[in-house]
């Protein structure tokens, strides 16, 4: 694997059944990067996301992260080496309380024991604007509080990689521009992040390079600013020939 790279795919493919989801895709994420992922509904992105964390099982193809084949690896192998993912539909455990549900992923995410992440725990609230929610049941949060409880949780298990799969969708233009800042702040503490959103305005605004799925097949990948002037990109996510 090349110097600095951090996650590596190679001719990815998954179908089900007759279904080809993603076939043939071949990427690389260096170190301390931000890469974008965009792409219509049912373009593979979250399948390509499932594959990197373990919840699907590749077809063909290999995965490497930090320079060690992922492929056979379950789950809960891959957190504790370092990656981390949000959910499309954030699903904290709602009966508890926002504190406890960071216990639950710093414990059994990071491998550590209850008291060794009491601390830690309460650092990660604070970094995601939580503090004021600890005690809260997670069930009666908002949802600008529910993603950025999704973001915390995926955080609890100490990630070198972290996986964003659309955590800006359905929020207001000033609650994505809140996320885009926590984001950032994760990114400049050195945290690699790919990122699937349909906000292209909040992947911009951070993206070092983005990528293209369409139809389950990389159609582009670049700087952000040569991506969303490819033609096929324009035609095929915004809509526009030419």
């Amino acid at each position: 694997m090349a110097n600095g790279v951090i996650l590596e795919g190679r001719g990815l493919s998954k179908a089900f059944g007759a279904l080809r989801v993603l076939h043939d895709v071949s990427f690389e994420v260096r170190t301390g990067e931000v890469l974008g992922i965009l792409g219509p509904n049912g373009a593979g992105k979250t399948t390509l996301f499932n594959l990197v964390s373990g919840d699907l099982r590749v077809d063909s193809g290999e995965l490497a992260f930090a320079g060690q084949p992922l492929v056979g690896q379950p789950p809960y192998r891959r957190c504790r080496i370092g990656i981390g993912r949000t959910y499309q539909i954030p699903r904290p455990y709602v009966g508890m309380t926002t504190f406890e549900n960071l216990l639950v992923a710093a414990s059994f995410g990071g491998g550590r024991s209850e008291a060794e992440c009491y601390a830690w725990c309460a650092q990660i609230l604070r970094d995601c604007e939580l503090s004021d929610k600890a005690n809260r049941s997670a069930g009666t949060l908002t949802l600008l509080d529910r993603k950025r409880l999704e973001l915390a949780r995926a955080l609890a298990s100490g990630p070198k990689l972290l996986l964003l799969d659309e955590i800006a969708g359905g929020l207001t233009d000033e609650e994505g521009r809140e996320l885009v800042s926590l984001i950032r702040r994760i990114r400049d503490r050195g945290v690699t992040i790919v990122w699937i959103e349909h906000v292209l305005h909040a992947l911009l605004a951070v993206a070092d390079r983005m990528m293209v799925l369409n139809f389950g097949e990389k159609i582009a990948e670049g700087v952000p600013e040569d991506v969303i002037k490819d033609p096929e990109v324009r035609r095929v996510y915004m809509g526009v020939e030419g």
